[in-house]
Formats: C-alpha cells, sequence, structure tokens
C-alpha cells in the first residue's frame, strides 16, 4: 500500500475509513513521519484500542479520531488520500455500496488515490469451491478454529457482498473513481487503487 502512496506530498492528510485497530495508520505513519490521518470507525471499543497503540508509537498529534461513519464526520478540507480494507463488501445493496465509495470521492482532491481491499470472486466460477477450500486452509493455519471458519463460511455466503472483480470496479467507478487497478491478491482478498475521477 505504501508503494501507491509513496508520492503523496511529505504533509498529506489521509482518509482512513473503517479504521478498525488502526493497522494501516500505525504502518504508513512510520513510514512517512509528515503524513497526518484520520480515522473513521463505528467501533469504539477498537477506536480505543488503536488510540492506545497511536499513543504508544508516538503518532497520537498526527491522529484524528472520529467514531462513527462517514455521513457523521464534520466537513473539513479534502484529503490527499483514503484507503478502506475490508470495509465495502459488508454493505450488501449495489447502491449502498456505491454511495459508501462516493463518499469518499467527495473528501478527496481531484486526482487523489483510494486503495480499498475486499473480498471478492465470481461465486458461480467453477474455480470458487476450490480457491475457497485454500482460504479456509490457510485462516486454519493461522490457528482461526474450526468453529470460526464455519461461521466464516456462512457469513461469506450470507452477510459478505461477495462479488465479482468486474463487479467490484464498475461499483468503484459509479462512486465517483477512473477505472481501479487491481494490485494485490491474498486468497479472497483483493486491493485495488484509483484515482478520483475529475
Amino acid at each position: 500500500m505504501y508503494a501507491v502512496f509513496s508520492k503523496l506530498p511529505t504533509q498529506a492528510r489521509i482518509l482512513c475509513v473503517g479504521a478498525g485497530t488502526g493497522a494501516e495508520i500505525i504502518y504508513l505513519a512510520q513510514k512517512n513521519p509528515g503524513w497526518h490521518f484520520t480515522a473513521v470507525e463505528p467501533s469504539a471499543p477498537m477506536l480505543d484500542v488503536f488510540h492506545r497503540k497511536a499513543e504508544e508509537c508516538g503518532i497520537t498529534p498526527r491522529c484524528e479520531f472520529h467514531v462513527g461513519y462517514l455521513d457523521s464526520l464534520p466537513s473539513a478540507d479534502s484529503f490527499d488520500a483514503a484507503t478502506s480494507l475490508l470495509v465495502s463488501h459488508f454493505i450488501l445493496t449495489p447502491a449502498d455500496r456505491i454511495a459508501f465509495f462516493r463518499s469518499i470521492s467527495s473528501r478527496l482532491r481531484p486526482g487523489s488515490l483510494l486503495v480499498s481491499a475486499d473480498l471478492a470472486y465470481d461465486r458461480a466460477s467453477p474455480a470458487y469451491p476450490g480457491l475457497l477450500d485454500v482460504w479456509m486452509r490457510m485462516m486454519a493455519d493461522a490457528e482461526v478454529s474450526e468453529e470460526k471458519m464455519e461461521s466464516i463460511r456462512i457469513a461469506y455466503s450470507r452477510d459478505v457482498a461477495l462479488l465479482p472483480l468486474e463487479e467490484v470496479a464498475s461499483i468503484m467507478t459509479a462512486g465517483g473513481f477512473e477505472k481501479p487497478v487491481l494490485f494485490l491478491q491474498t486468497g479472497l482478498i483483493h486491493a485495488w487503487y484509483a484515482a478520483v475521477a475529475p
């Protein structure tokens, strides 16, 4: 991800949507000591964890912590870049998912980049069952319990908008971005970068 953002200004402002416990912010903050971050996260306990980690890493002065969704973030200056990691696949309807990306693009300066990663694949593909099995075995190697893996398998069929890559890219484009570029895949996780459309 840093390679995508490496040409940002030394004082760039980065919007992190669904920041969770702040792993990507800590990584990026350590890469560039001049960048500032706005963490948007609806889970207060997760944001509290990030706040503690930020204090331990000494990056708190460069971070804003917003409990809530992006639509409740006060209007401010535009951002130079944004991240959305493993967030949009939980938005089940295409219209709402387009609106989600639109809410990000509207807060970015022209030409600014978004890095977005989500679970994605064509479940109708003959290759999907095999890839899902490999994905589950990867999690088993990471010591995820059988019970947890079964709940994940059920969630993928019910609670996650697992869409073909082309559909995800189309949704991002409809949300105000130029055609996304796929730059990373790990199992079912795919990551794109895309510039705000002019």
